[in-house]
């Protein structure tokens, strides 16, 4: 019996939320401030963090490279922006561009395993891949539009993180199907 809880919807949460804020602005709704870089190193970073550690603890190696992967990416990615507005580096759209395709690069073969897992993770993990590199694409290009379109991309990733913590939680709790993660069925053995 498993008498641990499960950190996952956890780290959902952190990573879908943060996801969601900053690609409203990346949409053109508002501007990067306190209040994206804040959850930048708090829900988005260090609570992934913590879910990471715990899936450790869980002996599950995907989750702990996932989430503590991409919480130390919110966590870099708040720090750049710091570094940036205090003029310690230079904006440079090209190095954002490699930042961003490198972390496309790695969820790409995260979606990989998520062929093994369930739908959900691999709405969340397929529409991941693609907002990496449609960001580093639009910061190659220097291109407003294409920014314009990862940002609204990037509202529908998050959101389907949200939806996969949600039903984790949810399901858990009533002890049912509550809302479907979209089970993978297992393949047969012949």
């Amino acid at each position: 019996m498993n008498d641990r809880a499960n950190p996952a919807p956890l780290g959902l949460m952190g990573f879908g939320m943060t996801t969601v804020l900053l690609n409203l602005h990346n949409a053109g709704f508002f501007d990067v401030g306190a209040m994206i870089i804040a959850m930048g190193f708090f829900y988005g970073g260090m609570a992934q963090v913590i879910a990471g550690i715990s899936e450790f603890r869980k002996n599950n190696t995907f989750g702990m490279t996932a989430f503590a992967s991409y919480g130390l990416f919110w966590i870099s990615l708040a720090l750049i922006w710091i570094l940036e507005t205090s003029g310690f580096i230079a904006e440079s759209a090209t190095y954002l561009g490699w930042y961003l395709f490198m972390w496309g690069l790695f969820t790409a073969y995260m979606y990989v395993g998520t062929l093994k897992l369930n739908r959900a993770l691999q709405v969340v993990f397929g529409t991941l891949t693609i907002l990496f590199w449609l960001l580093a694409i639009g910061y190659w290009a220097d291109s407003d539009v294409i920014i314009k379109i990862a940002g609204w991309e990037g509202i529908f990733c998050g959101a389907s993180a949200i939806y996969a913590a949600a039903a984790q939680v949810l399901n858990e709790v009533y002890g049912r199907e509550v809302l479907p993660l979209g089970a993978v069925k297992p393949a047969e053995v012949h």
